[in-house]
């Protein structure tokens, strides 16, 4: 009996030890699997390479400045009687702005219109007389220089009453400015010289300046290597510009290129240009910074991408393209511009490819993923 004990335990090692090879075998096995076939889907989001056509634009910071500003002036000497606005009210073309005391100008008026009268009734006896003499001329009752000296009082008459004339007009004119009217419509400033104050004609300072700001102009600066395809395009046609406000409080506005300066700043290498707007709901304001975006042309039928699916590297930029086999796959690009969310593409990628979008920080050429949405690029 204790033989076959023996036996029995002799055949009972053996099968543990023959069960413990097999599960050793069978795990250096698995470790030996392929990890990209057994590591779990990385889940990614997606879109889709298109091809359409984008805009070609130029981006600058401008200035709102106003489509005319004025200064105005008085044009005679005098006190201020009335002002006819208040300071910051909107003021239409001819509208009064000032008045100034207009009684020495008037008092003047009539004295040349009175000098006027006096030299016109010199002149009619001084023509009635060259009439007289011409006769005695003709009958020789007097010299011919007799006749050339009442001719000539004649004459310096009738010059005299042109001047009187013209004395008139000048007082007039006079008297006129002292009515003080806006030569444009525009938004009036902050009054300098106030009610009661005297001025003088073409002062150095401005009784108070007007801004036009219906259109209005947006000046800003581009860099002078785009100045070659602002010319060629604006030859074409008119330049399409928008205006955008930084806290995009309202919509965009729309306007044209109206002005491409002759000389590039040479500090700056920049030139100056301005678009002008209609601005009819004034929503531009002289002085307001604008993001301004200068279209020159449609570029049809660009391969457009996500910008959220462009990458940088050593080797430059790159993006995952999710192949058939819900695989990935490293692509090298090359990226023309970006334009919004988007990114136009030289070379490296077609329409239809799928890239991703979100993820790509799990990702290693030839993992396998799992799309949780895909889009395609707007």
């Amino acid at each position: 009996m204790s033989t076959q004990k023996k036996l029995f335990s002799g055949i009972f090692l053996l099968a543990v030890l023959a069960a413990v090879v097999f599960v050793v075998f069978q795990a250096n096995r698995g470790s030996r699997a392929d990890p990209q076939k057994t590591a779990a889907a990385v889940p990614v989001t997606a879109a889709a390479v298109v091809s359409k056509t984008v805009p070609v634009r130029v981006y600058a910071i401008g200035n709102v400045e106003p489509y005319t500003t004025v200064a105005v002036k008085a044009r005679g000497d005098g006190q201020i009687v009335s002002v006819h606005f208040k300071e910051g009210d909107e003021v239409r073309q001819g509208s009064v702005l000032f008045e100034i005391d207009a009684r020495p100008f008037t008092a003047a008026l009539k004295q040349a219109q009175a000098n006027l009268l006096r030299d016109r009734a010199l002149l009619d006896r001084a023509i009635e007389q060259e009439k007289r003499y011409k006769d005695l001329l003709a009958k020789n009752f007097i010299s011919a220089d007799a006749y050339e000296q009442v001719r000539t009082n004649a004459e310096t008459a009738n010059a005299t009453v042109a001047a009187d004339e013209a004395a008139i007009e000048n007082a007039r004119l006079s008297v006129e400015y002292c009515t003080i009217r806006s030569p444009i419509t525009g938004y009036a400033g902050r009054i300098q010289i106030q009610q009661g104050n005297l001025v003088k004609a073409n002062d150095t300072n401005p009784l108070v300046t007007i801004n036009q700001i219906v259109p209005v102009f947006a000046s800003f600066s581009i860099p002078e290597q785009n100045i070659g395809d602002v010319r060629k395009h604006q030859a074409q046609g008119d330049l399409r510009v928008e205006a955008a406000f930084p806290n995009k409080a309202h919509a965009p506005v729309a306007g044209k290129l109206s002005f491409l300066d002759n000389t590039a700043d040479t500090t700056t290498g920049t030139i100056r240009l301005k678009a002008e707007f209609a601005n009819t709901d004034k929503a531009l304001w002289p002085g307001q910074f604008v993001n301004v975006v200068l279209t020159l042309f449609e570029q049809k039928d660009a391969v457009v991408t996500p910008s959220a699916a462009v990458q940088s590297g050593p080797n430059g930029q790159y993006v995952f393209i999710v192949r058939p086999d819900m695989t990935v796959e490293l692509r090298n690009i090359k990226v023309s511009r970006a334009e919004g969310d988007d990114t136009v593409i030289e070379s490296g990628l077609v329409p239809g490819d799928q890239v991703v979008t979100v993820g790509q920080l799990r990702l290693a050429p030839g993992s396998r993923v799992s799309v949780a949405k895909a889009a395609a690029a707007s």
